[in-house]
């Protein structure tokens, strides 16, 4: 075919732009010319420092071994997220990776768990799931043959340098300059070259827009419109800085809610992430960056940084001969740490629908439509820790708990309360376990289990329940400590 794809053109670098250029170059690179252009005068965002387990996914893919990875960003595990003060002030919930007790045919874990909560046979339900136990005791270890339920807390500017390496090695070339000029082709829309700021002229086939919340491509040129989503999530600012590293490495980000929002805690091996998010219709940014030095340790390695943004999607992610990746295509706000996640779901989806040049209708619509229902899945998950609450301090929670949510949202919401039952489709990212921690975590409480649970006596329900926490409870005591694991592992040259 004369039409295949022959050059891809990524404006702009960070993690979603050399995470674009790793993939087409290591995996298309021997039919694909791969040139990605990046302005050392243009700063990245680079505080999405928390993954998600999908990651392993990326990584197997490019084959890159896990302890390098770690070495090369100073990263460290995490098997889940701590919320503190979401539910109510002075009230904390575990959100852990991994799955939760053991399922039978006709009933969810969580209703054999209910009615011995509710007969005082069971505790918490974190205590029925490995990952969230560890987590709690601060214990980890990569074991061969287990379920890769852990991700990562990384730098991201590490992180993007790791990727530029793999990139560069397979053949992807890195053009410096600034983009002053987006020319199109009249005849079709399509974008036909990009002119730099020295002149230089850079034509493609498939341009993928890396340019953050501009949207330099996507927007600016293509006006593919925007659909802002800060009626369900009002969030719309956030102040990050570093500091020294004071306590011991704990293997989960933690979120601490304040009135007008909340506060990321994200451990590295020699530093930790600290950040606030807040809506600025309650805060100033002063008071916010006030709050924030007051609530951290240890030296500041940097000075705070105010990031803006307006929660939202772009109506198409992949408009004419452009895909919009990263934070060029819309941005939910990083409670959950999924935006390396729609970042590589981006990369691999595109890469799998490969079109010829003349970027045939349907395949274009195929990916905007799988694009579209996931980050609507998320959005809701999202939404879902903001508005179930019992807060009702501030004015903030106060709008967040009275707002109207999604509708696919309330339906799940009520048919959880009604039946115990948790909705989820096979395409959505947050499995059951999920959604039950933090509806459990946030408040709610099922008012019905399924019958099924009848058929165990009380006696033979107390047992089954035990069984399962004795043997989670002698699996994790036999880990050893998360730190002395990472030290041996895949401990940063930084700290050898």
């Amino acid at each position: 075919m004369s039409n295949k794809i022959k050059n891809v053109i990524i404006a702009g670098g960070g993690t979603a732009g050399w995470m674009a250029a790793a993939a087409f170059s290591k995996l298309l690179g021997k039919h694909i010319s791969v040139t990605l252009i990046e302005s050392d005068n243009i700063p990245t965002v680079g505080v999405g420092e928390a993954t998600i387990p999908t990651l392993h996914l990326f990584h197997d893919l490019l084959k890159i071994k896990e302890s390098d990875f770690m070495a090369a960003t100073n990263a460290t595990f995490k098997l889940g997220i701590s919320f503190e003060n979401w539910k109510q002030v002075n009230e904390d919930y575990m959100h852990s990776f991994g799955y939760i007790g053991q399922s039978c045919w006709a009933a969810g874990f969580q209703h054999f768990w209910l009615k011995g909560y509710q007969q005082g046979l069971a505790s918490d339900i974190g205590d029925y799931c490995p990952e969230h136990l560890a987590s709690r005791l601060g214990k980890f270890a990569a074991l061969p043959n287990q379920d890769r339920n852990h991700a990562f807390h990384t730098d991201a500017g590490l992180y993007a340098k790791f990727l530029r390496a793999i990139s560069e090695q397979h053949g992807a070339k890195r053009v410096e300059g600034t983009i002053s000029k987006v020319n199109l082709n009249h005849s079709n829309g399509f974008i036909k070259s990009l002119t730099l700021a020295d002149g230089q002229q850079i034509n493609g086939d498939l341009f993928i827009d890396c340019t953050g919340f501009k949207g330099l491509l996507i927007e600016e040129a293509l006006h593919t419109g925007y659909e802002d989503w800060r009626h369900w999530l009002p969030c719309d600012s956030a102040i990050a800085v570093q500091t020294r590293q004071t306590k011991p490495l704990v293997p989960y980000t933690r979120s601490i809610a304040h009135p007008s929002g909340w506060q990321w805690q994200i451990p590295l091996q020699n530093r930790m992430g600290n950040g606030l998010v807040f809506c600025s219709k309650y805060m100033t940014d002063q008071q916010a960056k006030d709050l924030l030095l007051e609530n951290i340790e240890g030296d500041k390695l940097n000075e705070p940084r105010v990031l803006k943004f307006k929660t939202g999607t772009r109506r198409k992610h992949w408009n004419k001969n452009c895909v919009a990746i990263g934070l060029a295509s819309g941005f939910i706000e990083p409670l959950e740490s999924t935006s390396i996640h729609l970042i590589q779901q981006s990369v691999v989806r595109l890469m799998q629908s490969l079109p010829s040049t003349e970027m045939e209708p349907a395949v274009v619509d195929d990916f905007n439509r799988k694009m579209r229902l996931e980050i609507e899945n998320i959005r809701d998950f999202i939404v879902l820790h903001y508005h179930v609450t019992q807060r009702d301090d501030s004015e903030f929670w106060r709008y967040c708990k009275s707002m109207e949510i999604p509708k696919s949202l309330q339906d799940r919401i009520d048919l959880f309360v009604q039946s115990a039952q948790v909705y989820k489709t096979d395409q959505e990212l947050f499995g059951e376990a999920s959604w039950l921690q933090v509806m459990i975590g946030q408040g709610l409480m099922p008012k019905e289990y399924h019958p099924i649970v009848d058929n165990m006596s009380d006696e033979e329900l107390a047992g089954f329940l035990n069984t399962i926490k004795s043997t989670i409870q002698r699996r994790v005591n036999s880990l050893p400590n998360h730190v002395d694991f990472i030290q041996n592992y895949c401990r940063s040259a930084e700290m050898r």
